[in-house]
């Protein structure tokens, strides 16, 4: 995905909002929480960083130009290096998820004020689908079994 793409797929989840911050960022918010972020478009290569399920955290990190997040690491957040890290449907994907995430951590009240009352109709699919064999090593190596 291109970076204008990142931008209007981002601002296309509903009650998602955008201030750019920390130099030129592109700080994508649901409910004053933030779920990504994209850095500048005069920045190349254009990272993003996102929020991520700690299953994925694990598999995701130990993908080429995938790594944790600068200062989010512990919250489960990763960050392409690149866009193209990750395909077009998976990248969506998991950014829908991240606002996902975010979203059902609001209180009852703050979704009800958002429209997002009815988490159920919020994408929960996870991206990229990695086989048994796959994320049984990703969770043996960061064990430490594996090793």
């Amino acid at each position: 995905m291109r970076h204008a793409e990142v931008e209007k797929f981002c601002l296309s989840l509903k009650a998602t909002s955008l201030v750019v911050q920390w130099g030129d960022s592109r700080v994508y918010k649901v409910g004053g929480k933030v779920f990504a972020i994209l850095s500048a478009a005069s920045e190349k290569p254009h990272r993003l960083s996102f929020k991520v399920s700690e299953d994925s955290f694990h598999i995701l990190t130990h993908e080429p130009h995938i790594i944790q997040a600068p200062y989010c690491a512990k919250g489960q957040w990763v960050c392409l290096e690149r866009l193209q890290a990750l395909n077009s449907k998976d990248l969506k994907a998991y950014l829908s998820r991240a606002h996902t995430l975010i979203a059902t951590g609001l209180t009852k009240k703050k979704r009800l004020e958002l429209g997002l009352e009815d988490l159920s109709t919020l994408p929960l699919r996870e991206g990229r689908k990695i086989g048994a064999v796959r994320a049984k090593r990703a969770r043996e190596d960061f064990s430490g079994r594996g090793m």
